[in-house]
């Protein structure tokens, strides 16, 4: 959740409007609808700011990572097994000079 969204939901929970939850919270209103739209981010003190003017107590709390590393670690490793049993076919030379013979050209020119 982005802190624009937290604040936005602060806002909304509390039933106040934006300058008396800036008033509460001992920030300029123009500060928390920076915030409010993404153009500012809010520290930590700020935050716990926001959400004690607004009544709301904010926490930490441990969050399983969004992806398993076991299992991405075997789905990347059966990636690359399957990367490897692709037959290898080299390329003909490029029908174009190489950057550095071009920029040179340019160069001089």
């Amino acid at each position: 959740m982005s802190p624009a969204t937290l604040i936005a939901d602060i806002l909304d929970r509390s039933g106040l409007s934006q300058a008396e939850l800036a008033r509460r919270a001992g920030l300029p209103r123009s500060v928390l609808n920076a915030y409010l739209k993404g153009h500012r981010e809010p520290g930590a003190g700020a935050l716990l700011r926001i959400a004690a003017a607004g009544g709301v107590q904010l926490g930490v709390e441990k969050r399983m990572p969004p992806v398993d590393p076991e299992r991405a670690g075997k789905i990347l490793n059966q990636v690359l097994g399957l990367a490897e049993a692709l037959p290898y076919r080299p390329r003909a030379e490029m029908a174009y000079p190489p950057l550095k013979d071009r920029l040179a050209k340019t160069a001089s020119a």
